[in-house]
Formats: C-alpha cells, structure tokens, sequence
C-alpha cells in the first residue's frame, strides 16, 4: 500500500483520534514500511505514549517515528532521528511532552494530534 505524505499525516491523526497513543499512531501509519503488522505495531509502541508514560521524555510521536527509523533502516538512522528531532524542536519549542502539553507551565506549545502530524512530516522526509 502507498500513501502520499498528506494522506499519511492525515491517516496517522485519526489513529490517534480514535484512540491511539502518540507513538502508536506514528507507528501504526508506517507499519507496512516497518516491515510490521499493526498489531506488532500497537503493542510495540504502547509504552512510549505520554513522553514514555509520565510526560518526562520525549514526545510519544517522536518515538514512533524513530521506531519506524529503526526497522526500516538498513543502516544507522541516528542522524535521520536527529534531523526529525530538530525540525520538531524548531516548529514546536520542545520535544518533551510536558512542556509541549504545558504541564507546570500552564502554556500549551503544541496538540497531540499536531505533534502527531509533525513526526510524521519529518519521517516522511527522512524515508520519503
């Protein structure tokens, strides 16, 4: 199956608006790139939602998209992860989730349907 890049965002901002995590809904929108089943791919990605869980770490959406990195590469794809990460950090002001859902700051930088959108646009430059 072949989506275009808008049809991807798209697709993955509804898996998380229908009840998906951040890194689920990444992840699942790129399975068939990662080489996986969307099963495989929700249970993968099920604890790296909410910044792994708590909102200390990096943004859920980030992470699904450096899952995707990672099964479908044939070769390192930390520089790729890196330039996904500093295009989010330039479009959104921070990569960890509570400061972007404004957790202690009360000022929401960006919605989860949004980063979702985002980590999506940068993967599919990367891999595109």
């Amino acid at each position: 199956m072949s989506y275009k890049m808008e049809t991807r965002k798209q697709i993955a901002v509804e898996k998380k608006q229908c009840g998906l995590n951040c890194a689920q809904a990444v992840l699942c929108t790129y399975a068939d790139i990662a080489g996986i089943d969307e099963e495989t791919a929700i249970r993968l990605a099920a604890p790296f939602g909410a910044g792994m869980g708590n909102m200390e770490g990096t943004c859920g959406a980030i992470t699904g998209a450096g899952l995707v990195l990672g099964l479908a590469s044939k070769g390192p794809s930390t520089k790729q992860m890196r330039q996904i990460m500093n295009k989010f950090q330039e479009r959104n002001g921070a990569t960890q989730c509570k400061l972007l859902k404004g957790v202690g700051t009360g000022k929401v930088l960006r919605e989860c349907s949004d980063c979702v959108a985002d980590a999506a646009e940068f993967l599919e430059e990367q891999i595109g």
